[in-house]
């Protein structure tokens, strides 16, 4: 039986119909008894085509692979009809990161990476180095960039700017705000990137965003506390709720980035944020630390 909390297909974007896709097609799979060799070899697909579907690790579904899947599971015809019903918003729907004149500046991995962000219930981030992203102002934006891009024109960082502000719709939908903690390194707040100007700003509208959305807490590791969990680099968690699909972890270095579905790496960084939270001061203190800091500048 499907989920209770499966969108309605008028209302339901590609990214989270990719997700539910995901999940129902391993359940049915999963109830089915099959193996996914045993699938491929019977459709003659390649092993990477069905775990890119069973992953959302693509930009759209083809509904005739899901009438195909749901024929060899067995599926229910109410349950093919609603799958291939979310098959086709992918087809037909774009989500924001696919429209002409953005997406050309978003690597691939990272547009997979912004479905399972559009689609989250909470997520919980440790920054070592910046401002998360999702509070982050524009002049801070335009400043990271210029630096981690340089020589790249200045239209194409415009358009980076504009990536990294409209994901922060997310801290604000309609239909359940994402639950965002985070928890950052102290030097982020002395790091003047972008000048006093713009880190001063930064700051005031870091803390202001914490003070007037339930759903934004901060909290931030003084130099003071010594070494903890989060020395090894920055981690995002993202966790689903209702979708009932499993917490990921995200990581990103210089080199790459990519997400992680292994149940241990999710436990690992899962325990580890809590090490964290439990080590740092509460929001309130970390609030005053923000606004202390930004008096600096």
């Amino acid at each position: 039986m499907f989920d209770s909390a499966m969108p309605a297909l008028e209302s339901a974007t590609p990214a989270l119909c990719r997700l539910q896709l995901s999940n129902e097609l391993r359940r049915l799979r999963l109830r089915a008894g099959k193996k996914g060799a045993e699938v491929c070899r019977a459709l003659a697909w390649p092993p990477s085509k069905l775990t890119r579907l069973e992953t959302a690790d693509n930009g759209t579904v083809e509904p005739a692979d899901v009438i195909a899947l749901c024929l060899i599971y067995g599926a229910l015809p109410e349950e093919q009809s609603t799958l291939v019903g979310y098959a086709k918003v992918t087809k037909t729907k774009k989500d924001w990161w696919q429209i002409q004149g953005i997406r050309d500046v978003i690597p691939p991995s990272f547009k997979a990476y912004l479905g399972l962000e559009a689609t989250a219930e909470k997520m919980e981030n440790y920054q070592s180095e910046y401002v998360p992203g999702l509070l982050q102002t524009d002049a801070y934006v335009r400043a990271i960039h210029e630096h981690a891009h340089a020589g790249l024109p200045a239209e194409q960082i415009e358009k980076l700017v504009a990536v990294r502000i409209t994901r922060q719709d997310v801290l604000h939908r309609e239909t359940g705000a994402l639950e965002f903690t985070a928890i950052i390194n102290e030097a982020v707040l002395l790091r003047q990137v972008g000048g006093a100007k713009v880190i001063k700003e930064q700051l005031l509208h870091m803390a202001d965003l914490a003070s007037s959305n339930p759903n934004v807490k901060i909290q931030v590791m003084p130099f003071a506390l010594g070494a903890h969990r989060g020395m090894n680099g920055a981690f995002t968690l993202l966790k689903f709720g209702a979708l009932a699909l499993k917490p990921i972890v995200y990581l990103e270095t210089f080199a790459s980035a990519g997400v992680s579905r292994r149940e241990d790496d999710v436990k690992k960084y899962g325990q580890a944020f809590s090490d964290l939270q439990a080590l740092a001061p509460g929001y309130k203190e970390s609030q005053s630390m923000i606004y202390a800091a930004s008096k600096e500048f």
